[in-house]
Formats: C-alpha cells, sequence, structure tokens
C-alpha cells in the first residue's frame, strides 16, 4: 500500500473512499497525508524484513501489538466522526493482520519451534 500511495496516489484515494479532484483546494493537505503515511508504510515494510533478518524474536509480538493499536486507532476515528465510513478497510486489514500473526505465533509455540528463526550467515 506504501509503494500504492507513493506511485498512485489517486488510487489510492479511491479505495480510501476519498474524492479524486483535478484541482485540490488550497489548504487541502491529503496528498500530503496520503504521501507521508505511504512513507511510513514503506519504513515499516522494511523493518519487517530487518527484524526477521536480524533474529529480533520480540519483533512479531510487536508488530501484532502494533497493529491492533492501529485497527483501534482507525476505528475510534471512525466513531468519532473524524474519519470516513471507508477507514473501517484499514482497520480491518490491521486488526486480521494482527490476528494473523498471533495465531502464527500461537502456532510455532504448539510445535515448539522459534517464532523468529536467526538469518543464516551468508557472508563468509
Amino acid at each position: 500500500m506504501g509503494v500504492l500511495g507513493l506511485s498512485s496516489p489517486d488510487i489510492q484515494f479511491g479505495m480510501m473512499g476519498f474524492e479524486i479532484l483535478e484541482k485540490r483546494p488550497p489548504g487541502d493537505y491529503t496528498p500530503a497525508v496520503v504521501a507521508t503515511t505511504s512513507v511510513a508504510a514503506v519504513n515499516m515494510g522494511v523493518l519487517y524484513l530487518l527484524g526477521v533478518a536480524k533474529g529480533w524474536r520480540g519483533f512479531i509480538a510487536f508488530t501484532v501489538a502494533a497493529r491492533l493499536f492501529m485497527c483501534a486507532g482507525f476505528i475510534a476515528l471512525i466513531v468519532a466522526g473524524k474519519a470516513p465510513d471507508a477507514f473501517i478497510g484499514a482497520a480491518l486489514w490491521e486488526g486480521l493482520g494482527a490476528a494473523t500473526t498471533g495465531a502464527a505465533m500461537w502456532w510455532d509455540s504448539r510445535r515448539g519451534s522459534q517464532a523468529v528463526a536467526p538469518a543464516p550467515d551468508v557472508a563468509r
């Protein structure tokens, strides 16, 4: 989603239920907000890859908590009337991601395997 927001913001605007305007009025910072959150999404993707590559055992649990926080935050914004109802898609995405990751952690713990195996040392 981060790369899409940077490369094709109008497509992402449509997915989020935002009106697509040919010209935005002064003071409309919607494109800037989508761009900054897209950069943050790309950054989180890189952090996920580094967390796994470095074998940080607590990283996966951290992502579950972070995604649940995001889910709750999106829902709170919708309920408070500060975000459009279309944001429920983002809330569901984060909530399902947290649930899926949490279920995978539970499954791994049942099998007695490590949640995050250390990365192999290939630079020899």
